[in-house]
């Protein structure tokens, strides 16, 4: 089998089955919110390019982080109209910009947390244990992938 056709099979098949446990976490029982539409996006890079700087663990997480907390700023003492939409993006790109934390997909969180009108407890729950809980994930696939490289290398040059 072409490693590069394992590669893609493995970030599919990893990021399916992360998100999954967040949809199943989300969907039984009173556990509150883990998934949210930016991890797909934060699941292409944190899986599918995972040497990329856009997908390091501090990236992710503190990306996240900072532009949720500019949305829930936003709706609890600004509004949701279109221009707090547009400055509130525009400040999270900044301040991942400033903070070097830049993820792509946290971009949308502004958008997505304005528009929903979600609470000082979205920070916590998907944003901040979802992101650690991918991260996560990705550094364990990160390492099996290595191991399999190693393996696939070595049987090359054997």
């Amino acid at each position: 089998m072409n490693y590069s056709f394992y590669k893609a099979l493995s970030a599919g098949v990893c990021s399916a089955m992360t998100l999954l446990v967040l949809a199943y976490l989300e969907s039984v029982g009173n556990y509150g919110m883990w998934l949210m539409a930016p991890f797909g996006a934060t699941a292409v890079l944190v899986f599918g390019v995972p040497h990329s700087p856009l997908a390091k663990a501090k990236n992710v997480i503190i990306g996240h982080f900072l532009t949720a907390l500019i949305g829930v700023v936003f709706v609890n003492f600004v509004g949701g109209d279109p221009m707090s939409i547009a400055v509130a993006t525009g400040l999270a790109i900044t301040a991942m910009m400033l903070t070097d934390t830049i993820h792509p997909a946290a971009g949308a969180n502004p958008i997505l947390i304005i528009l929903s009108g979600q609470s000082w407890d979205f920070l916590l729950m998907p944003v901040l244990l979802g992101t650690v809980f991918i991260v996560s994930c990705g550094l364990l696939s990160n390492r099996v992938n290595n191991k399999l490289e190693q393996y696939v290398m070595h049987k090359k040059t054997a």
